[in-house]
């Protein structure tokens, strides 16, 4: 049974990855969600699935833990559910992917169509090739494969594709606040076919400084907001070493050389060269170790920023805004001595005949909700790639086909399998 299953995939190889191609090239970046899902629905419904597509409401979100604050709409952006009913007697298992993915600016550094899903050496190009629209094409392929060889589960299998990954979790959230609930959860997030253990958590900053605009003849009696934002930038560095600091790092993070990052990843100011710019925005995704509490991290951050201006003296006078939104994502850890670890690391073995590898990720995941709000073991478990959220994105297609292949063997053995 197991080898017919493995050669399905084989024989499914080439329309998975035209799959794959046609998720790459429908963008997906935030607010434009609608097209990829419409046609993942389409494809869960040929495959006979129970399919339940629906909108966020971020009212029934707001009272639940990791709920982040956002400042835009959910309408026409739905999330996804394609169930396999199993025959009764198995354990069930949520395989989640999100189909968001972040700009492509500046195109002119690609030297491959964003959206082309471009074959190269193995490798297909693309923005979401490998983070994590590989990862979708193998769980569902994995499902088209057991079908293909004949193969009935005894548990329930739930296909979760959802929105907003990469810039507040809802999509996952909202998941479970419609009322799914697996024995597992298994997120094939591009991490080199490795089992995660460790994420760190984020939160968005906002920053906002204050200057005095005049025209530029009268620039040196103007107060120049750009400037005044610049010890405040320094003040962001020095606080991220400090939180890297030895003695700092959980146990487990201790390898990582330098786990949490505060990425300035946006500065807004000005409009007009010949303008002294009268505000300066900049933001701020800010790392932090599981076990934080998100309060004390976002009030030692607004507390060393003020620091900073009360240092200067126009700035003392007129204090930076400091805002949190979107991103408020614990850290979390997942015990690897948890059943579905072990069935994972079967199915990897058999498959790859290799043993599974951990991962400490200094990224953030979905994975974190159902792991901390509902209890239910979870890990990431996705292909090889890289250049993620970088120009010429790329995932390695082997590893796509190995993933597919280790998702089908492990639904086999987690929920059950019968002829």
């Amino acid at each position: 049974m197991v080898d017919r299953v493995m050669q399905a995939v084989d024989e499914l190889w080439d329309a998975e990855v035209q799959f794959l191609q046609g998720l790459v090239r429908r963008p997906s970046t935030l607010h434009h969600e609608a097209e990829i899902q419409n046609w993942i629905a389409r494809e869960m419904a040929e495959m006979g699935l129970e399919v339940d597509r629906w909108e966020i409401d971020p009212g029934a979100l707001k009272s639940l833990p990791g709920y982040s604050p956002v400042e835009w709409s959910y309408h026409g952006r739905p999330n996804l559910v394609g169930t396999l009913r199993g025959s009764g007697g198995g354990k069930s298992l949520l395989l989640n992917g999100h189909v968001d993915v972040v700009s492509v600016e500046p195109i002119h550094f690609w030297s491959h169509d964003p959206w082309g899903g471009e074959i190269v050496d193995g490798r297909m190009y693309g923005r979401g090739s490998a983070d994590m629209k590989s990862g979708i094409a193998a769980m569902i392929f994995a499902v088209k494969a057991l079908q293909r060889a004949g193969v009935r589960l005894k548990g329930d299998v739930y296909l979760n594709t959802v929105i907003e990954e990469e810039c507040t979790g809802a999509g996952a959230l909202s998941t479970i606040a419609r009322g799914y609930r697996a024995d597992a959860v298994v997120i094939p997030e591009p991490f080199g076919q490795t089992a995660l253990i460790s994420q760190v958590g984020v939160l968005w900053a906002r920053v906002t400084v204050r200057g005095a605009g005049a025209h530029a003849r009268s620039a040196s009696a103007a107060t120049n907001a750009i400037l005044k934002a610049m010890p405040l930038l320094q003040a962001v560095k020095e606080l991220e070493a400090e939180v890297n600091r030895p003695e700092v790092k959980p146990a487990v993070w201790q390898d990582i050389p330098h786990p949490i990052n505060y990425n300035i990843g946006q500065f807004h100011a000005g409009d007009w060269t010949s303008t002294v710019p009268a505000e300066a925005v900049f933001e701020v995704r800010i790392g932090t170790y599981p076990g934080e509490n998100l309060e004390e991290v976002k009030a030692r951050f607004r507390d060393r920023i003020m620091e900073a201006a009360r240092r200067d003296p126009w700035l003392r006078d007129h204090l930076p805004d400091v805002m949190f939104y979107a991103f408020h994502a614990e850290g979390a850890d997942f015990d690897p001595n948890q059943e579905i670890f072990a069935a994972l690391a079967a199915a990897h073995q058999e498959v790859t005949g290799t043993p599974i590898r951990q991962e400490v990720t200094t990224a953030t995941t979905d994975a974190r909700f159902f792991q901390l709000y509902q209890g239910v073991q979870t890990t990431c478990y996705g292909p090889s790639g890289d250049n993620l959220h970088a120009a010429d994105e790329w995932v390695d297609l082997e590893s796509v086909r190995s993933v597919t292949k280790v998702l089908a063997r492990l639904m086999m053995d987690w929920c059950g399998a019968e002829v």
